[in-house]
């Protein structure tokens, strides 16, 4: 049966205490509201209705650049989530198949968990919802149960004495045929203390009209939700504890796990070793046997077998390093290939360039890539020694098993085994130091001696 997915993302956000939608604000460097899109894959929905209303179209945008196929809804007023999923009714009008409703800023559901849901539908329940057992079920809804089938969800606000000691909590996600909840959202009224049109109403209304409701438990993490920076900050330590665990699961080792920040897409191979204080941001690949040292952060980039990164190494947009690289302390790589086997090893920005196998770079090399206006491209061939503090001025082209004097300033061409020096002639001036510092010595004890007598 096909599925669709109503994401409700209208909220303002108000105690994030910002000009962001709440649901823009981002984990492991992905907003919130696609880590729940994303969530709902294992049910391949046809269908993605986002349903927005604050910041609205900036929140489309988003989901476009991420990639995500969405329609959207525009919630005018905020009347409550049975409002709000009814905002959505146009967008999948005429579509047969499951409406499964999440939220924009509870981005920890689980495929899993989706699945199940979908399973106690086609084992016949017309209404599923998800419930946890709060460790403190505080002013959540109470899911009122008769073993897993589901009498009602009540509202902490109008709830009794004794349906507050429940325990239960629903968590606002529901599952159900999308005629058949669009149907009964047609009898929800807002006579609550809340005055909005609730979803969690729909439960009972589907029981008074002798259909199954039935609910499914996860566990309270999954639920999560972000309201608040505090909340924020739990949600990434969350999601960072997860990737943590999920990478030593695959063999790669941590010396120091709870220093290692991960990306949502962060990939590393087994056998890889992360040290301390690593930052991976977006799009990052880790091969096999890598080493990744200390305080170094790295994104958009791919590091090959072998290679050892860093320590205190920055990885830029476009960095690509073939198998056993080394590149070192305080370097700086930006949109260039490192051939297999090459070394930057010290104090060097490369950027914008092509570097060939087992070239070494020295030093202090800059790859003087910006004329203030474009972008210029350097290209060093293969087994080629650049010495230490070149200054190579692009576009320009080095050779293979060519070789730059230290201190060079590289402004053509260079072919390959040649030598290029390109420095001013030294000249020495026999006793000329010992002269000069003799009269500034002096000078400076006559500027002492003025300032104490005056």
């Amino acid at each position: 049966m096909p599925a669709h997915l109503i994401l409700l993302a209208a909220g303002q956000g108000t105690r994030m205490q910002s000009d962001l939608p709440k649901i823009l604000h981002e984990v492991g460097g992905l907003p919130l509201f696609v880590h729940a899109l994303r969530s709902a894959a294992p049910l391949e929905p046809d269908t993605q209705v986002l349903v927005v209303g604050h910041g609205g179209e900036h929140v489309a945008k988003v989901a476009e650049d991420f990639g995500e196929d969405v329609a959207v809804a525009v919630q005018e007023e905020q009347l409550g989530t049975g409002h709000a999923v009814l905002t959505a009714r146009d967008a999948l009008s005429g579509k047969a198949g499951d409406a499964v409703v999440l939220y924009g800023d509870t981005p920890f559901i689980r495929g899993e968990t989706l699945e199940r849901m979908r399973a106690a539908r086609n084992e016949g329940a017309d209404i599923v919802v998800l419930g946890f057992e709060a460790a403190d079920p505080g002013r959540y809804g109470r899911l009122v149960l008769d073993g897993d089938t589901l009498n009602a969800i009540v509202e902490w606000k109008d709830a009794s004495n004794e349906q507050r000691a429940i325990r239960t909590c629903n968590s606002g996600i529901v599952m159900a045929d999308a005629t058949l909840l669009f149907d009964l959202l047609n009898d929800v009224t807002n006579d609550n203390a809340q005055g909005e049109y609730y979803l969690t109403d729909v439960p009972a209304l589907a029981r008074a009209r002798g259909l199954v409701a039935r609910a499914v438990i996860c566990d309270e993490a999954e639920t999560l939700g972000v309201n608040s920076r505090a909340d924020l900050a739990a949600a990434e330590a969350a999601f960072q504890a997860r990737m943590r665990a999920e990478a030593l699961d695959a063999g790669v080792t941590l010396t120091a796990p709870d220093t290692v920040f991960f990306s949502h897409d962060t990939v590393i191979g087994r056998d890889a070793l992360i040290e301390p204080n690593v930052v991976f941001g977006p799009g990052v690949t880790v091969e096999t046997g890598a080493r990744i040292r200390a305080f170094s952060h790295l994104e958009g980039c791919h590091v090959g077998r072998g290679a050892i990164v860093g320590p205190y190494a920055r990885l830029r947009p476009g960095a690509e390093l073939g198998n056993d690289v080394h590149i070192g302390n305080f370097v700086e790589i930006k949109n260039a290939g490192i051939g297999e086997g090459a070394k930057v090893n010290h104090l060097s920005y490369v950027g914008d360039a092509s570097i060939g196998e087992k070239t070494n770079i020295g030093a202090g090399t800059i790859t003087c890539n910006y004329d203030g206006v474009f972008k210029h491209r350097t290209t060093i061939g293969a087994r080629a020694f650049i010495g230490s503090d070149t200054m190579l001025v692009a576009p320009v082209t080095v050779g293979d098993e060519a070789m730059t004097a230290c201190g060079s300033v590289i402004t053509q061409d260079v072919p390959a085994g040649a030598l290029a020096l390109a420095r001013g002639k030294q000249e020495n001036k026999p006793g000329f130091a010992t002269r000069l510092m003799g009269r500034l010595r002096a000078a400076k004890a006559a500027q002492q001696t003025k300032q104490y007598k005056g």
